[in-house]
């Protein structure tokens, strides 16, 4: 009987160790896949941010016979655009994003003040194909940061954030709006 009893204990034991490997396993595979939807997420919001910025050029050149007294404004786009050349790192990615949707803005306020070039068919379609793409980042910045609070809160609520801890799991910031982007745009015109 005492044999049959410790034989008992020994599968139950043996059950439980391995429905908690299992789990293990599970919420570890099931992290590592919210990570990697993060992942996309970002990397498709990296192409959309890739072709704006490519159709920039385009958009100022369209523009500069227009619009002569208006050099500054074409410096600051093109800095702008510079700085995503150069970014790395997601943070710096989503500052020089900021940079340049604030500079496209004084743009298209500037525009508003050149009548002739708002007719301009090479203009509407520029300006058209890059407020597409802004939409589309906006809704990528979106799936990214449904992505990263799923992620977040996996990692953060028990029993998963045990397992996350030991996996070395991080928590992973969300794609805001910076400062700029919440201002109003002001543009003084020259004369």
């Amino acid at each position: 009987m005492l044999e049959i009893i410790l034989i008992l204990c020994s599968v139950a034991v043996l059950i439980t160790l391995t429905e908690a490997a299992f789990y293990y396993v599970n919420t570890y595979n099931s992290l590592v896949g919210l990570r990697n939807d993060i992942l996309k997420a970002w990397a498709n919001i990296d192409v959309l941010l890739k072709q704006r910025n490519d159709e920039i050029p385009n958009l100022v050149n369209s523009v500069k016979g227009y619009m002569e007294h208006e050099r500054e404004t074409f410096v600051e786009v093109t800095k702008a655009r510079a700085t995503l050349e150069l970014a790395q790192t997601i943070g710096e990615k989503e500052a020089s994003n900021s940079l340049i949707t604030d500079t496209l803005k004084k743009l298209y306020a500037v525009v508003e003040n050149y009548p002739q070039l708002k007719a301009n068919e090479t203009f509407l379609k520029l300006q058209t194909r890059i407020t597409g793409i802004e939409n589309q980042i906006a809704d990528r910045r979106e799936f990214y940061n449904d992505a990263v609070t799923i992620y977040n809160t996996r990692i953060g609520t028990i029993p998963d954030s045990i397992i996350a801890q030991r996996a070395h799991f991080m928590r992973i910031p969300l794609f805001k709006a910076s400062e700029k982007e919440r201002q109003r745009i002001e543009v003084a015109f020259k004369s």
